[in-house]
């Protein structure tokens, strides 16, 4: 399955580009929409476990985090990071493409922009006229 973010009307949109594109509408099947963005990885290999809404990745890294220390496994129920926001949509994306990328993105984190105001500055210039 290939996944890809868009950001549309101010929400992120995760489609599914392994899906045939609509003959109505040209999209690829919509697989989440969604106003921020979270993403799940192990600190210590950059590996991205889980992508999506914020609650649901909180509550995933939540219970993750409770039966690893239950099991006795501090060091792995310790190295699950989630970060969440409006971040890049291609920063999110090279995550999904790119294995160990999420702990890159995460060590850059505080130099990222605002992954929703990207999108519109780049439409803003798309639409000036002179």
């Amino acid at each position: 399955m290939t996944l890809q973010y868009q950001l549309k009307e101010g929400n992120y949109h995760l489609y599914d580009l392994s899906t045939p594109a609509s003959r109505v509408t040209g999209e690829h099947r919509l697989r989440l929409k969604s106003e921020t963005v979270a993403i799940a990885f192990e600190a210590s290999t950059g590996a991205l476990r889980e992508h999506g809404s914020p609650m649901r990745i909180h509550s995933w890294a939540n219970n993750t985090r409770r039966r690893l220390r239950a099991s006795g496994a501090l060091d792995k129920a310790n190295d699950i990071v989630v970060v969440s926001g409006p971040l890049p949509v291609d920063e999110i994306n090279k995550c999904l493409e790119i294995d160990g990328y999420c702990r890159d993105m995460f060590t850059r984190l505080h130099d990222l922009p605002h992954g929703k105001r990207i999108q519109r500055a780049d439409s803003a210039k798309q639409h000036t006229t002179h």
